[in-house]
Formats: structure tokens, sequence, C-alpha cells
């Protein structure tokens, strides 16, 4: 499937259970392109591996912490990645090895393969390549994943504005 210039730039970030880390990326990066001018050129997306918590709103504890620093993840609800995002998205993102190992599960001709990488290989400082499921731990996790994706994210946009020749107009 060829993409035309005029073609968004689909993008999917993709955790356990699409209520932490996946959906901080799509509304931290949606919240990135917006002020940058470029809300047009993509669609952001997030999903999880299982099917825990579709419906349901990112974790409280996430909202809070994205809220404090600007992001709204209020409108966002969970939903299970499927076979057919491997062929919708142009770029998916994934949390940590065991996301990646669950992703390319669904796509065992790997066909699509190549639109699947660990979100960390954009990170400056990116430590082992993972981002760490903060659900279980206290708020200095919930913070610390702030941290990784509002970096990672900022290089991954970067990326794609040398890639896609995106000129943006920051707000």
């Amino acid at each position: 499937m060829a993409r035309s210039s005029s073609d968004p730039i689909r993008v999917l970030f993709v955790c356990l259970g699409n209520i932490c880390r996946s959906p901080l990326a799509e509304g931290y990066f949606q919240h990135l392109v917006n002020e940058q001018g470029l809300a047009d050129r993509f669609e952001i997306d997030s999903a999880g591996t299982g099917p825990w918590h579709v419906g349901d709103p990112p974790d409280a504890r996430m909202r809070s912490t994205a809220r404090r620093r600007g992001v709204s993840l209020e409108d966002l609800r969970g939903r299970q990645l499927e076979r057919l995002d491997l062929q919708r998205f142009d770029h998916i993102f994934v949390m940590d090895k065991s996301n990646l190992h669950d992703t390319l599960a669904l796509d065992p001709s790997g066909d699509h393969s190549t639109r699947v990488r660990l979100f960390r290989e954009f990170d400056p400082e990116p430590e082992t390549y993972q981002v760490p499921d903060p659900y279980t731990g206290g708020q200095a996790g919930f913070e610390h994943v702030y941290d990784i994706v509002e970096r990672t994210s900022r290089a991954i946009l970067d990326r794609f504005k040398e890639i896609y020749d995106l000129d943006g107009q920051a707000a």
C-alpha cells in the first residue's frame, strides 16, 4: 500500500493494557503535533495487546500525571490491538519487548514487521529500550514514564519531520 504525500502519517502506540504507557504516548504525541501545527498531518492512536481494559479510560494516576504537565488524556479509551492495525498504521511503537513479541505474533508472515519498533529506540537515553510499566508502582513510576514519553516523543517527531519533510507552524 503506497502512501500519498497528502495521506496522514498513521502512528500507533502499544502497551499491555492500554491504560498507562500507550495512552500517555498517544496523548502526549497528539499534544506535541498540535503544538507544532502538524495535527492535520497525523492520525494517532493507541492500543493494548490484552483485552482487560477495552472501553476504559486511562489509569487515574496516569491521567493525573499528564494533567499536571498540561496534557489531557480524558477523552481516550482503551482498545485491543488488532491484526488490521499492522496494515493500517505506518508506524507502530511498542513499549517493551513483551509488547513487541505479542504485536509481531499478529503478523506471522512478517509482511508488516518493519512497521513495528520499540518506542525507546528513539530515546536519547534508551537504557534497556523498554518503558517500565508503572501500573503496580507508586507515583514516581508514573512521573518517570512521563519523562521517557516526553523526550522520546520529541525525538520521534523530529525524525518524522526529517523523513516526511514536515513544516510545522509553532502555535
